[in-house]
């Protein structure tokens, strides 16, 4: 089938609208009616090969809409159920039956090879393979093909055009302060950075209980943002020596600091201010995938800190959006307050508008959402 999708052609230029020949879902495949689709920072990194994904390529990993079709051997969901789209994993290694998907075995193979496992293309152009299955998904187009282990039921009498970032975003941030980290009912954390991944991950340090959330942030709209969704103190990090306004709040140390910037200074900075036996949290994706930084061992040894890298929230999506959603529901997880949506068409005008601080998560809505 013919359908409109915006494709990443070069590293660091403008996505390009155009039409695409899309595969009829095979057995295992669920054809879906992409609603919206976030835009994150990893399809950004995959466009300008951060992330080794082949050009020309079709992204998108935060999708969410309305089932169209699905294959013969599907029973999970049926046409006309409402679904988010997240990764894949494959449900037999030993990390899946850990109930730990995010660190699945098979991940890169399934997510990030760019097209099916037996080394097909799901996505044509002009009769040339156009590299797609990102996430196992694609959703910067108006369909998508995914699978059993990628999609999530959700309920129909919530918008599900804003739900897509529960995908990947905010199961990341959310998940890393309520999974990953588990923070303490009346614990202290400190997120650096306010975007959508860092304001999740108060939103569920908020769930926890935490008693003292900080958030730093150069960005003063999103320091605002964070007051207003509950933040107990913000700091702005160009203004201010981060580690020295992180103990000016709580002398004795953060019991957590939650890292978004991949930015070792930061980092370094936030590490000073941990508390003993404090958790460091990691999630920031580097702009290089041999980036390194330098720990002092007698630090993380006298104050028995931990270090933790977060993948994906350590989230089981089919347990975890779900309550992500109840949690929306009672108004615990206003995770609409991060969004501004887009035109599919417009991506390159969210792409800037993001960079530029102007909306924390940009969700493009396909032109049936639109209209």
């Amino acid at each position: 089938m013919s359908i409109t999708a915006a494709i990443a052609r070069k590293p660091d230029t403008n996505f390009e609208i155009g039409q695409v020949e899309l595969d009829a879902p095979r057995a295992d495949e669920i054809l879906v009616r992409i609603h919206g689709a976030g835009l994150c920072h990893t399809d950004l990194a995959a466009r300008d090969q951060h992330i080794p994904t082949p050009l020309p390529a079709i992204l998108g990993h935060e999708g969410a809409g309305i089932v169209e079709s699905v294959g013969a051997k599907v029973t999970k969901v049926k046409p006309g159920d409402h679904v988010v789209l997240s990764f894949r994993s494959c449900g037999i290694c030993v990390t899946c039956k850990r109930n730990q998907p995010a660190y699945c075995m098979e991940f890169f193979s399934l997510n990030l090879a760019g097209k099916r496992t037996d080394g097909t293309f799901t996505t044509h152009q002009h009769g040339e393979p156009v590299t797609s299955n990102f996430l196992s998904q694609s959703s910067f187009a108006e369909y998508s093909l995914a699978y059993e282990r990628s999609v999530v039921k959700v309920p129909d009498d919530v918008p599900v055009h804003l739900l897509g970032p529960l995908g990947c975003a905010v199961q990341t941030g959310a998940g890393a302060t309520m999974r990953s980290m588990a923070c303490r009912a009346g614990s202290s954390i400190a997120i650096l950075g306010a975007g959508p991944v860092g304001l999740s991950a108060m939103l569920g340090a908020i769930v926890q209980g935490c008693s003292t959330v900080v958030v730093s942030e150069p960005m003063a709209e999103r320091r605002a943002l964070a007051l207003e969704l509950g933040a107990t103190h913000v700091i702005d990090p160009k203004a201010q020596n981060l580690t020295e306004a992180l103990l000016a709040i709580r002398p004795t140390g953060m019991d957590y600091v939650f890292d978004t910037t991949a930015r070792s200074e930061v980092i370094q900075s936030g590490l000073n201010a941990l508390a003993r036996l404090g958790t460091l949290g990691l999630v920031g994706v580097p702009t290089s995938v041999a980036a390194t930084i330098a720990f002092n061992m007698g630090q993380l040894l006298g104050l028995g800190i931990t270090i933790r890298g977060v993948c994906l929230g350590d989230s089981d999506p089919d347990v975890f959006i779900p309550q992500l959603i109840e949690l929306y529901r009672q108004g615990r997880m206003p995770f609409d307050k991060l969004i501004k949506t887009y035109p599919l068409r417009d991506i390159n005008r969210a792409v800037q508008d993001q960079h530029d601080g102007k909306v924390v998560k940009a969700v493009l809505l396909t032109d049936a959402v639109v209209a």
